[in-house]
C-alpha cells in the first residue's frame, strides 16, 4: 500500500500546485521540503544559497527529506535538484510512490519568467533553465511515473497520480 506520494521534478512544473491539490483531494498532509528547511534554517533558500552556497544548502535539504521521509499519508513535495543526490532517490523510492512532474524548456520559463527567487536562474533565464534542464535530463528517470503538466491541467494530474498509484480511494 502507498504511504506516501513523492513529487520530483524540474523548477516549475507545478510540484507544490500539484501537491496541494492532491493533499486537499486525498487529505493527506502536505510537506514541502525547501519549506522544510527554510523553516529550520529560519531564512529564505536564496539566503542560504548567498551566504552558505548551494552544498550546504543540499545537505540541509537532504535532513529535510529524512525527517519527511518518516511520516504517514503525505504529499511530499521535493526541490527541483533533491534528486540529484543518491541517497535522496533511495529515501523518496522507500517512503512512497514517486512521480516526477516534466514540462517542456519553453514552459518552464514562461512559468518563471517573474520569478525572482530561485538562485540557480542568475541572470539570463531561458540560458540557465536549457542547462540545468540538459544536465538533469535523466535525473528523474527513477520515478514510477512521470506526469507531463504542460499537457494536463492541475485536476486531471492529480486523477492520473491517484489512478497510477493504485491508491484506494
Amino acid at each position: 500500500m502507498v504511504t506516501n506520494i513523492i513529487l520530483v521534478g524540474f523548477m516549475g512544473t507545478g510540484k507544490s500546485t500539484v501537491g496541494q491539490a492532491l493533499s486537499e483531494r486525498l487529505g493527506w498532509k502536505f510537506v514541502d521540503t525547501d519549506r522544510l528547511v527554510e523553516e529550520r534554517e529560519k531564512r529564505s533558500i536564496a539566503e542560504i544559497f548567498a551566504r552558505d552556497g548551494e552544498g550546504y544548502f543540499r545537505d540541509a535539504e537532504t535532513a529535510a527529506i529524512r525527517e519527511a521521509a518518516g511520516g504517514h499519508k503525505q504529499i511530499i513535495s521535493t526541490g527541483g535538484g533533491a534528486v540529484l543526490r543518491e541517497e535522496n532517490r533511495r529515501l523518496l523510492q522507500e517512503c512512497g510512490f514517486v512521480v516526477a512532474l516534466k514540462a517542456p524548456a519553453e514552459t518552464i520559463i514562461e512559468r518563471l519568467r517573474k520569478d525572482t527567487g530561485r538562485p540557480l536562474l542568475k541572470g539570463d533565464k531561458e540560458r540557465e533553465v536549457r542547462r540545468l534542464m540538459e544536465n538533469r535530463k535523466t535525473a528523474y528517470d527513477f520515478a514510477d511515473v512521470s506526469i507531463d503538466t504542460s499537457v494536463w491541467n492541475v485536476r486531471h494530474a492529480v486523477e492520473r497520480i491517484i489512478a497510477a498509484s493504485k491508491i484506494g480511494i
